[in-house]
């Protein structure tokens, strides 16, 4: 087989396993270990890469992260600014 066919079952089999959610590293190692080329791997896994990001979902808009300090009855906790931020306009 040529480089070209083995690289497109690479991208495939990282592809298939990516999505499943093992980490790239695992697989890159798993790889090396069977006795693919580091080079031929590397590509491939750049290669699986731009495939998935082209695959993902575009954000249109950032979401809004809101934190709140809750006490023990459910209750949210309003804390006050000392009166030396307040003076200073901090």
């Amino acid at each position: 087989m040529t480089d070209m066919s083995y690289r497109k079952l690479l991208v495939k089999y990282l592809r298939k396993n990516l999505v499943k959610g093992y980490p790239v590293d695992s697989l890159r190692y798993a790889l090396i270990n069977q006795g693919y080329p580091r080079a031929l791997v590397e590509l491939a896994i750049e290669e699986a890469n731009k495939e998935l990001a082209k695959r993902a979902p575009v954000l249109k808009e950032k979401p809004v992260i809101k934190y709140e300090i809750i006490d023990e009855n459910d209750n949210p906790v309003v804390i006050k600014k000392p009166w030396w931020k307040k003076v200073l306009g901090l």
